[in-house]
């Protein structure tokens, strides 16, 4: 017995048919409603062929059932509709009172003045906040602020006076400053009093609150969300991934299929994929009813439930081509949410969505912190959906929640089950007008601290040594990484006696030595077995935990330093 759902116009009958097709009896409702049987084909019974037709109105069509009603009809009916989208303007029902069972949320009456206009020149209205006695209106360009069922009275005095009034939404007083939402309400996070958003035609990361509108991304970041904001795509943009599959062979039906990716990508149940070239013919993908995740050279194995459109190849064979594309349209997403246990507001710019890859290139995680002013802390996580509940703080990721700052294991760095490390950077300027030589490079802290860069600034622009045309930059840098307590330690082959490369422990203070790597420049410095140091004004070093010291534990970092000598050449 086949089902169907069809739509009933006004009326509460509709007729049901009988066909025997191939010599199976199936009913399937018909396409056509009426208050009578008014059908267009003959609703005759054969006896040869069986088939029939019935008018129904009762529920499973039982006598004395519950009969199907007419429904929600529209308020009122016009004979030629016309929809209008207005970017610009706020709609409103009937009220809604669970107490006395009034229910006219349906109830949209062409007499009484239920819409409420702004200028249109901020562009489309992105995102609504209901705030105490307060309506937030976020547009693209420019935040309103409106009260709710009040109005406000201007006096002589130049004050304003507020009493109630008819009107549900009261006037539109706009906030000081030319900022807005942009097309990013997923952006949006509030604490207390204070809203967080971003607006991305302005480069900027937005505080609302009491004190008005303030562009926290100003706080030491702007040229980094300058560069970071403008590759957020504002509207849906074609990516494509490209994966290799094996050797074409033909397969049979319950198709699964091995593909290696170039770049991250999560293929999920229900996505639509397309495959557009070769083999032996040309094929399409149907939808996925089994998926996965895969990194850069890794394979998974996806199911589709029916194998791929032949096109091009001998019947009864199915191949995998070569080469599979898959296809999307895709947006920029700026996630914003707030972090309640570090009290902090969390921002993820997104270039692509997690569907089409995870890979760290393709986002920016990072948090600004109301207590020092300024933004702390990036993370190597890529959330869809970020969140605090009660005191503890979450994100999402496909179907899956994650509690965030979890203490029950030792899973510090470890997000959405893959660990990154946690590094810092510093930047040594001391007597910033002094060409130093960097010889050490020291912290204080906990052991399982390894150096992964230690850069001087760039020289000017030099010739190639070959004598080209061409001209390069130098640089004075250690290439190898500065190894932790741990991972240093190795055992000396003649005196069998343990010795460290990298970091070594002198009064709880962990040091090591600098051996510059980078390319020896004519009349820079003495050729020998002594060469050491890395020279420049400054240095810019990253310290990361390495991978294998108390793993997921707990480790700290107070200070870090370096010594040096001014440079005589």
């Amino acid at each position: 017995m086949a089902s169907a759902r069809i739509e009933v116009d006004f009326f509460n009958s509709y007729i049901i048919r009988k066909v025997r097709c191939q010599n199976v009896a199936q009913t399937i409702p018909n396409v056509f409603t009426s208050p009578g049987i008014t059908p267009t084909q003959d609703i005759s019974i054969s006896s040869s062929n069986r088939n029939f037709y019935i008018e129904e109105a009762r529920i499973r069509g039982g006598f004395n059932n519950t009969a199907t009603d007419q429904g929600v009809r529209a308020y009122l009916d016009e004979p030629f509709p016309l929809q209008q989208r207005r970017i610009n303007t706020l709609i409103y029902s009937g009220i809604y009172n669970s107490r006395t069972g009034i229910n006219r949320t349906n109830v949209f009456s062409v007499g009484d003045a239920i819409t409420k206009s702004i200028d249109p020149s901020f562009g489309s209205i992105q995102k609504l906040y209901a705030e105490d006695t307060n309506l937030l209106v976020f547009q693209e360009n420019k935040i309103h602020r409106a009260l709710i069922d009040k109005d406000t009275i201007y006096t002589t005095e130049s004050g304003t006076q507020t009493q109630a009034g008819a009107a549900v939404i009261g006037q539109f007083v706009p906030y000081k400053g030319e900022y807005g939402i942009s097309k990013n309400p997923e952006s949006f996070a509030i604490y207390n009093y204070r809203k967080y958003f971003a607006d991305k035609n302005r480069n900027a990361i937005m505080r609302l609150s009491n004190d008005g509108l303030t562009e926290i991304s100003m706080y030491g970041m702007q040229d980094y969300f300058r560069d970071e904001l403008a590759l957020i795509s504002d509207d849906n943009t074609t990516t494509t991934i490209v994966a290799n599959a094996p050797t074409p062979n033909p397969i049979s039906n319950g198709l699964q299929v091995v593909v290696t990716f170039a770049s991250g990508a999560t293929i999920t149940p229900g996505m639509v994929l397309n495959n557009i070239t070769s083999g032996p013919g040309a094929y399409d993908f149907k939808y996925v009813t089994q998926g996965g995740i895969a990194t850069p050279g890794n394979s998974i194995t996806i199911t589709v439930n029916e194998p791929f459109v032949e096109i091009a190849a001998s019947p009864g064979n199915y191949y995998v081509p070569n080469i599979i594309t898959f296809s999307y349209r895709t947006k920029g997403k700026i996630k914003g949410g707030w972090d309640i246990h570090n009290k902090s507001y969390v921002a993820s710019l997104q270039k692509t969505p997690n569907k089409v890859t995870s890979l760290q290139s393709s986002y920016n995680t990072l948090s600004f912190d109301e207590k020092i002013n300024g933004w702390v802390s990036f993370y190597t996580y890529k959330p869809d959906q970020i969140f605090s509940i009660v005191n503890n703080f979450y994100s999402t990721l496909g179907r899956e929640v994650y509690l965030q700052y979890d203490n029950t294991l030792n899973n510090r760095g470890l997000f959405y089950d893959i660990r990154e490390p946690s590094n810092v950077t510093f930047i040594f300027n001391e007597q910033s007008s002094v060409v130093k030589n960097f010889q050490t490079a020291s912290y204080e802290g906990s052991n399982g601290w390894e150096v992964t860069s230690f850069k001087s600034g760039f020289t000017g622009f030099d010739p190639k040594p070959d004598g080209s045309a061409a001209y390069i930059q130098d640089q004075d840098k250690v290439e190898v990484n500065i190894k932790s307590y741990d991972e240093g330690l190795y055992t000396d082959t003649n005196t069998g006696q343990p010795l460290r490369v990298g970091f070594n422990r002198k009064e709880n203070r962990y040091v090591a030595n600098l051996i510059s790597n980078s390319r020896i420049r004519s009349g820079e410095i003495i050729f020998g077995s002594q060469i050491s140091g890395i020279k420049g004004y400054f240095a810019t070093v990253t310290i990361e935990t390495d991978e294998t010291t108390q793993l997921g534990g707990p480790k700290e970092l107070w200070s870090a330093g370096t010594k040096y000598v001014m440079s005589s050449y």
